[in-house]
């Protein structure tokens, strides 16, 4: 028998990723980690410049509710006030019927925001849900009046509110307000997204359409009454136009068109009308707050697929 074959070989150890020697050297970042952090940076630059620019104008108007007459014109770009008075504030409850203002424009809000939910989703779930001929064109009339914008309208209807004799009273104020083209539409495109296999299993149980519609489709559509809620109730709450028309005294004027009443052709309290500013926005920044889970999956959801 040979030497060699007596011999045995060790067998040779393949080279590792450890007793590499760059294994032991720390990575360096490459471009992709410089992208993304410099793209957050901006990011970050870009939310602060928009921060900056939207609570400035509210800082000021909360700070000018403070402020005297002088003190607003001697220092007009100042945010903060040199001396605090509640001159504005008096002013508010003092010189005007603020408490009937906000009385009006609750009922205007509320009961309108009310009515518009229910005709507006009950007009929708006929589109959404219901076979009828002409639905189609019916769903195309009511995206067109979209297009047509509100003070086009405004004299028919007055008139219309004349003959009946509904000027300066609730329902002049809420009826012609009761239903909005964008609730039906938006409602609409949420309830079309909503399974029919559980219209069809109500159906089963003996359910018809009002019943499916209240009792299957509305607790599914949270975050669009939700969102609906909130852009017509914002709307109604600051709306300005409509209650100066159908309104003719100062018991029924709401509280975005009370303060106008200090707005005269020589002389503005401007720290008044600041105060009655800062006032009518607290109850729609308070509304906003509680309802904003619901508004931001409603319109993030709204008509996809």
């Amino acid at each position: 028998m040979s030497t060699e074959a007596s011999v045995r070989r060790p067998p040779v150890a393949e080279p590792t990723r450890a007793s590499s020697p760059e294994a032991g050297r720390p990575r360096r970042p490459g471009r992709r980690s410089g992208t993304a952090r410099t793209g957050s940076v901006l990011k970050w630059a870009y939310l602060g410049v928009g921060l900056v620019f939207a609570l400035v104008p509210f800082v000021w108007m909360v700070s000018g509710s403070f402020r005297s007459e002088a003190d607003l014109f001697g220092h007009p770009a100042s945010l903060l006030p040199t001396s605090v008075t509640l001159h504005g504030y008096e002013g508010v409850w003092s010189q005007l019927p603020f408490l009937r203002l906000l009385l009006n424009s609750l009922v205007f809000t509320v009961v309108t925001t009310v009515l518009t939910l229910l005709f507006d989703s009950m007009c929708a779930y006929a589109l959404a849900r219901m076979r009828f001929v002409g639905r189609n064109v019916a769903f195309v009339l009511v995206i067109a009046t979209l297009m047509v914008p509100f003070q086009v309208t405004l004299i028919p209807v007055f008139v219309e509110l004349f003959h009946l004799g509904w000027l300066n009273t609730y329902q002049g104020l809420i009826i012609p307000r009761a239903t909005s083209a964008f609730g039906i539409f938006l409602f609409r495109q949420f309830f079309v997204d909503i399974p029919t296999e559980l219209d069809e299993a109500a159906r089963i149980d003996g359910a018809g359409h009002w019943r499916i519609y209240w009792q299957v489709i509305l607790p599914l559509a949270k975050p669009a009454i939700a969102t609906v809620a909130v852009l017509n109730g914002m709307a109604l709450w600051n709306d300005l136009l409509w209650p100066l028309v159908v309104t003719t005294s100062n018991d029924m004027l709401t509280l975005p068109a009370g303060l106008t009443l200090f707005g005269g052709a020589h002389v503005t309290d401007h720290a008044v009308l600041l105060a009655g500013a800062v006032i009518s926005l607290l109850p729609i920044a308070l509304g906003f707050f509680f309802a904003q889970k619901f508004f931001v999956a409603g319109v993030a959801t709204t008509g996809l697929k």
